[in-house]
This record gives structure tokens, sequence and C-alpha cells, in this order.
């Protein structure tokens, strides 16, 4: 049996997950309190030390009434088929694959269609690991890809579709072939949030200037609002780190991130030669955990740590270069520890190359 297939955890009643809210702008309690995906030897979903306040619209989403459950009760009925079907339906979707945790290896990447939902939840229970296989992407939106349906005019700043994922593993995803990167998640347009999730050993191209997300890969959010990362993992152990040129856990252009409660640790950036790619080399090489570019974009990590990626250029933490110098970095709460960067970085912060609005802005928070 898969090793992955024996992630030990006990999945929280749906009628719990109805609790209500501690105060108007706080979590309910179930949020506040909910045991980590964690299973024998591998890590938990998230930093269990990060205690950062979530807002509403970054909590998990209610699935007591979903519209698609992949699955009839048994392992053998979760199929890479079924979960492909599901996706591309839309909706809110959940597994029934019985009382043990279960690995779906999925023979085709699941793609969301633009005219499904709007709202789109992929909700694995906490039992519930997707793998690529080694060979494939995972999970792929694209808002101007005209094979997932155009829906409006402004596919690179649309509404819709607003994906969340949520309670799942993903695992084994592999971009390599894939002209942007993001192994187990690419994702343009619309909105992308994640709750709850680890990502293991998941990869894309190895170098390449404008490649990047060993895990998630993301362009164009909607108005510029942040992609939220949730008490979620990216690595956790040495063998289970993610990998890619840039940004070995999440890489974007132009996309603001808040991230919360997580822990990013073991991802590598692989590329060489930078961006712009230096003479005789391939590019790549920055962000062993985070790789953001472009113009006006914010990055703000509270509640998290990032300890032990690597990046062969600059940035082994993260690397965030806004090029007009209209972004701004602010890091809260959260440790940076033991990040090296071979190439370079920005003199007074371990493990981060910055280029923005002023300093980074740095509260409550060990980078060393």
């Amino acid at each position: 049996m898969n090793a992955l297939s024996c992630l030990g955890f006990v999945s929280l009643c749906l009628g719990l997950l109805l609790g209500p809210a501690r105060a108007a702008g706080q979590e309910p309690d179930w949020l506040l309190y909910a045991p980590a995906l964690h299973g024998p030897g591998l890590p938990g979903a998230g930093n269990p030390a990060g205690t950062c306040p979530v807002p509403v619209e970054a909590q998990l989403e209610d699935v007591a009434a979903p519209d698609r459950v992949i699955g009839t009760g048994s392992p053998e009925s979760c199929t890479s088929q079924a979960v492909i079907e599901a996706v591309a339906k839309g909706g809110v979707i959940v597994f029934a694959c019985g009382p043990a945790p279960v690995t779906i290896v999925l023979d085709a990447t699941a793609k969301v269609f633009n005219d499904t939902g709007p709202r789109i939840v992929l909700d694995g229970g906490g039992k519930v690991t997707l793998s690529g296989g080694g060979a494939r992407r995972i999970l792929y939106m694209n808002t101007c890809d005209p094979a997932q349906v155009w829906t409006t005019p402004h596919c690179d700043n649309q509404d819709h579709p607003r994906l969340t994922v949520q309670n799942l593993t993903f695992v084994d995803g592999n971009a390599a072939g894939e002209a942007e990167g993001g192994g187990a998640i690419f994702a343009r347009g619309g909105r992308l949030k994640i709750v709850n999730c680890r990502f293991f050993r998941n990869t894309c191209a190895a170098t390449g200037q404008d490649v990047g997300g060993g895990a998630v890969r993301a362009f164009d959010q909607y108005q510029g609002l942040p992609l939220y990362v949730v008490r979620s993992t990216f690595g956790g152990r040495a063998d289970l780190g993610n990998s890619g040129s840039n940004g070995g856990g999440v890489s974007s252009i132009g996309v603001s991130w808040t991230v919360l409660n997580s822990l990013l640790s073991h991802n590598r950036a692989l590329g060489y030669g930078a961006n712009p790619a230096r003479p005789g080399t391939p590019g790549g090489g920055s962000g062993g955990a985070v790789y953001n570019d472009g113009n006006t974009f914010q990055l703000r990590l509270c509640g998290s740590r990032l300890e032990k990626n690597t990046a062969r250029e600059g940035g082994g933490a993260l690397f965030f270069v806004s090029n007009d110098r209209t972004g701004s970095l602010r890091i809260e709460a959260s440790q940076l520890r033991a990040n090296p960067s071979q190439g370079f970085e920005t003199a007074g912060y371990p493990g981060i190359f910055y280029l923005g609005d002023g300093p980074p802005v740095v509260i409550g928070s060990v980078i060393e």
C-alpha cells in the first residue's frame, strides 16, 4: 500500500463544522481549534504555533450541502475519472471514499471549466490525497484558456471561478512539461484559496527564468485581491519538499498573497542564472519557498514558519521583486530560519531578496 494511503486522521463531523462564529470578524470555534491533518511521521497541515486571526473570506467553505460527491462509500469508487468529471462540472465537491484515508492517482489533470460554479470547492475532509503520479499536474484553472470556456471579455480580471481547495493533500504533481509551472495547481484568473492543505513532492521544470511554482503557480487574481493560504504545509520534511526552477513552494507574477499560520520548509529553487538569465545559463533559481514578481502586489506572512528552504540564486526563503517598486512585503509573528541563498540576498534580511516600496515591514518576527 502506498505510504501516503496510510495517513491517520479522524475527520471532523460536518455537523460540528457549522458552529456559530465567536464574534464578528473572528473564526468559529471549530476553525480555531480543529486538529491538524496528520499521519504517522508526516507533517500536519499548517504551523501549529501560528495564531494569526483568519478573516471571514479566508476561512473554510461550507460543504454541508454539496453539489457533487466523489465516490459511493468505498476507496474503489473514488477513481481518477470521478475526480476529473466532478471538477469539470464544478460546484461544491466532497468525497465519500470510506472511513480510511485514500490516495487517488490521477491519470489526467483535473480541469476547471470557467462557466461552472461560480463557486467551486474541493474538500477532501482531511482523508483524501490527490496524486499526479509523478507524471502530471493535478489541478488546472485558467480563465484565459479558450478550451476551458471564455466567459468575459476580460479574462485576466474576472471574479469567477472562485476556487477553494481545502482539507486535501497534493502529492507528486509534475508540471515539468508545462510552460508556466504549477506542479500541483495552476490558477490564472478568478480567485484561488487554499485552506488546511498539504503539498508534498510536487515539481515543475528545473530550469528557466519564467517558470516556477513546484506546488502552486498563480496569475491574475480578480482586482488584485489576495490569494489566501491558510493553515497549510508545503514540504515540512526533507524528503517531502516541493521544487522547481523558481518558487519551489509557490510562484506568481503580479499576484498578492496572504499566508496565515502555515509551514513552508525544505522547498528548493533549482534553476541557475537568475532572471533575466545570465549569458550561457537557462535562468531561474530564486525563491526557495516563495517567488513573487510583477509590479503592484503585496505579500503578507503572519503566524507562519519558513525554514530550510534553499535557492540556487536569490532568496532561499522568498524572492520578492516589484519591478516598479510599488509592491510591499509584511512579515508578522513569523519565523524565517536557515534558508540559504547560494547566490544573493538583501543585506540584513537572511534568506530574502527584496525590491519594493521601502523596506520590508517586520513585526514580532525572527529572520535569521
